[in-house]
Order: C-alpha cells, then structure tokens, then sequence
C-alpha cells in the first residue's frame, strides 16, 4: 500500500479530522515532518482544511538550525502557508530546569509552543510527524526504563494537547497521522515525489538514548527477527493499548469504590488485587498531583507497604512536597500545611472564646444553683466555679500532658487517650484543651477531669459547651 492511502486510511479510522478544521502541521525540516506537511497538504481541498506551520529552534546546533528554520519558512512560503517560527535557548532552559536532559526540556518546550501557538491561532489540532519507527523505538526505550502497561503501549495515535503542568489546552488535539507508516515508506515517498528535506546531525549522537537505539540496536535485532519488526513492536502497543482502557475503566471504577476523592479507605483498599492497588494508587496521585511526573515505581511501592503494613500513623514523604499519610483506616494524600504552631489563650469563666487554629468556639456560663442534670457527651463539660482556683488557659496539645479521667484516681497520658480514639495527628495538633495552670480539666469532645466535680456543697457551676466553626 502506497503512503497517501495508508495516511488517508489511518486519519478516517482514528477520525483525526473533519472537514473544515485548521491544523498546526509541527515541521523540523527533517524527512517525517516534510512528508507529514505534504501529506495534509494533498488532502486540504478534500477535507476543507486550513494549515499553518509551526518550527521551533533550540538554539544548539549553531548555523545547521538557523538554516533548518529558513528551510522550513521556505517550504511554508512556497506552499502559501502561514509560519510560526520561534528561537529558544536549550542549555540556558537546562540550567534553569529541574528536568534531567536536553531532550526532556526540548519536548517540553515544543510542545508549549505548539498548544500556545494552537490557542492563539484558535486552531483545532496540532499534527506531529511519529512514525511506527519512532513508535517501535519508544516502547523498546521504555521497556528499558521499566514501564509498566501504560507506558508500553507507546505513543498514542491522538490525544488533547496539554500545556505546562499538564493543564489541558481547550478544544485542541494532538494528531499523529504517520504512526502506522514506516520510515522507508516515508523516505521512498520524499524519493518519488523529489522532495528536499533537512538531515539533524544531532540524530546521529549516539549520547542519547533513542539515537542508540534507532541506529545501533534496532538494525541488530531486525537482523534477527525481520524487517518487519516494528510494525509488529507497534501491533503489540495496540493490543497493550486495548487491554489498558479496559483496565484504566476498571481502575476508575475501583477508586470511587474506595475513596471520596479526599481519603482512601483502607480497609476497601486492601481487599483489591495487588495488581489494581498498584492502579488505584497512581490514578489518585494522578487525580490529587494534576500529574504523575517524578512518581516512580519505588514511591508507589512504597506507599502500599505504608498502607498494608505500616505504622498505624505513618507517613511517606513524595516528590513535590506531597505526603501520603495513615491515620489509622483512612488514607490521606495531600500537602501538608505549615506545622500548626502553639497557641495559647487567657480564659475567663462566663465568657465566650472563638479558637480559630481548632475551628471551634467556646460558650460558658456561670449557673446559680448548680444544674440538676449532667451533659451526656464531651462535647460540654461542667466544673464546681469555686474549685476552680488556678489560671485557666484555653491551648493545644503539648508532649507530656496528663490529665486525670473523671472518676479514676490515677493519671494517663492524653497521647494515650488520642491513641484509644485513633486521633489523627493533624487533629491532635490543633485540638483545644482547658487547662488550669499546669492541669488538663477538659479535652472537647474526647474527655474531662475528676477535678472540680460538682457535688452537693456546690454553689456555683461554670458550664461549658463547644460550638463547631467553619474553617
């Protein structure tokens, strides 16, 4: 099959186009994306299509690419075509980036420029030049770096352009019409039609991976297995691509199942095979980070041995500041704000105190006599007025603090109280307590003192009642 049918042929099966869209052909200068600009051209009056150009230069290789982009301008020039051509400088980027490679960067940036110029344009798609042969060599560099399924089905045919931080770009796809067609399909093309093309000297650095791959490894294993290695390399990521979104529906499916988005049930959590807890874990990072970037299989790994077996509050620092967090049975995955600082307030018997850092007020009052009847839950408390002789302070939690339970005689711990309730940590930090000089008389909601109890001699009672606020 010729190159034009099997180009036609892959754009109607994937329903790349429709008639009438305006389209940013990403050209090099290289022999894909000069196939890949005449390819659409040919088909403009038939699909009613609008095509602009678009060339990005990395400013690295000197006098070579300044004169790809005037190649690129040309070629758009002589096919009446609108050109967008922008200069950047790589190694500069490199420094100032987080990213680890030149090639990286470089894709990052052009596809900014790409979605960037789409937006602004206000075009329907950005079509780029992958072929099988890039398609083969990405799943074999992948298989390398260890991916799993997902990224094993390789470079996918269509999808919507995405710009920084993997916000989506409005309305604008991603096409990539040449990945079912071979190299020598698309060089004995440029060869019939007598088309120029630029050759990047960069593609023979065999530094980088891919170029190590496309020229040294790939010839040595077609040598083996046949020439028509990449296309079955490719038939296996369509088959890997199937399973997937079957697999990535399920996946969604099990998440909601076990989470409100907010937390993770453990105890659902744990009841799924091995192999979904690895999914439902990414997907939720994924929901919750915006992205999956510097998230490897070691953090994932790690937060389901976090998960089944650690500690009953643990926590597990993950890349960009985000933290995985166990409290108890419900799983949490967020960044933590700055660590709560200590508060303290004056408190004044009959008064009214609004505790922001717990998000609660207290409502007192002086009762003469005292009440008849006792509150049912630690949400209020009542204290014999005259016993209370000492300061009375309204803080947080500190390391040590004991306090004791009203009718026993000894002390315990209020760590060991937070802990019999499953507190997590982050409530404990800013949960309010009443404390007179260096003794707790109430903790709301959780517990109260055997101090100050009223009793038949009581004349006067101090009441006490928390009223939730929003925060």
């Amino acid at each position: 099959m010729d190159l034009p049918r099997k180009f036609k042929q892959t754009i109607e099966k994937q329903r790349m186009l429709s008639p009438g869209q305006r389209i940013l052909v990403a050209v090099s200068g290289g022999p894909d994306s000069v196939a890949l600009l005449y390819l659409l051209y040919d088909l403009r009056e038939e699909f009613e299509l609008t095509i602009e150009v678009a060339h990005l230069q990395h400013g690295i290789r000197g006098e070579e690419a300044i004169e790809d982009a005037r190649f690129v301008a040309r070629l758009a020039e002589r096919l009446s075509l609108i050109c967008h051509l922008k200069e950047i400088d790589l190694p500069q980027l490199k420094i100032a980036s987080r990213k680890t490679s030149l090639e990286e960067i470089g894709r990052f940036e052009r596809y900014k420029f790409f979605a960037e110029t789409a937006q602004l344009r206000r075009l329907d798609a950005v079509a780029t030049a992958h072929t099988a042969d890039d398609q083969a060599e990405t799943i074999v560099m992948r298989l390398f770096r260890g991916a799993g399924r997902t990224g094993l089905r390789g470079i996918a045919p269509m999808r919507q352009l995405t710009v920084g931080g993997g916000r989506r770009c409005a309305n604008v796809l991603l096409i990539r019409p040449l990945l079912n067609a071979l190299r020598r399909e698309v060089m004995d093309f440029l060869e019939q039609r007598k088309l120029p093309y630029r050759t990047d000297s960069s593609n023979r650095d065999l530094f980088f991976l891919r170029n190590w791959i496309r020229l040294k490894l790939m010839p040595q294993v077609s040598e083996r297995f046949g020439a028509k290695l990449p296309a079955r390399l490719c038939a296996q990521a369509q088959v890997l691509g199937d399973e997937e979104d079957y697999l990535a529906e399920l996946t969604r499916q099990q998440l909601d199942n076990v989470s409100d988005g907010n937390k993770l049930s453990r105890k659902l959590f744990l009841k799924l095979n091995k192999a979904l807890q690895r999914r439902v874990i990414r997907l939720w990072f994924e929901q919750r980070r915006g992205h999956l970037r510097a998230i490897d299989f070691d953090h994932v790994e790690s937060a389901l041995s976090l998960i089944a077996a650690g500690a009953p509050q643990g926590r597990l620092a993950l890349p960009g500041g985000w933290q995985l967090a166990r409290e108890y049975e419900t799983i949490t995955f967020d960044r933590p704000n700055v660590k709560p600082r200590c508060y303290s307030y004056q408190f004044k018997p009959g008064s009214t105190l609004t505790v922001i850092e717990a998000g609660i007020t207290i409502v007192s009052e002086l009762i003469d006599p005292a009440p008849g009847k006792l509150p049912n839950n630690f949400m209020e408390a009542v204290f014999d007025a005259d016993l209370l002789k000492g300061n009375l302070l309204v803080r947080n939690f500190r390391n040590g603090d004991r306090f004791q339970p009203l009718g026993m005689a000894g002390h315990k711990k209020v760590k060991d109280l937070f802990i019999a309730n499953q507190l997590p940590l982050r409530t404990r930090a800013t949960l309010a307590l009443l404390v007179m000089d260096n003794e707790i008389l109430w903790i709301p909601g959780y517990g109260r003192s055997d101090s100050a109890r009223i009793g038949s001699a009581t004349r006067i009672s101090l009441h006490l009642k928390v009223i939730p606020q929003p925060r």
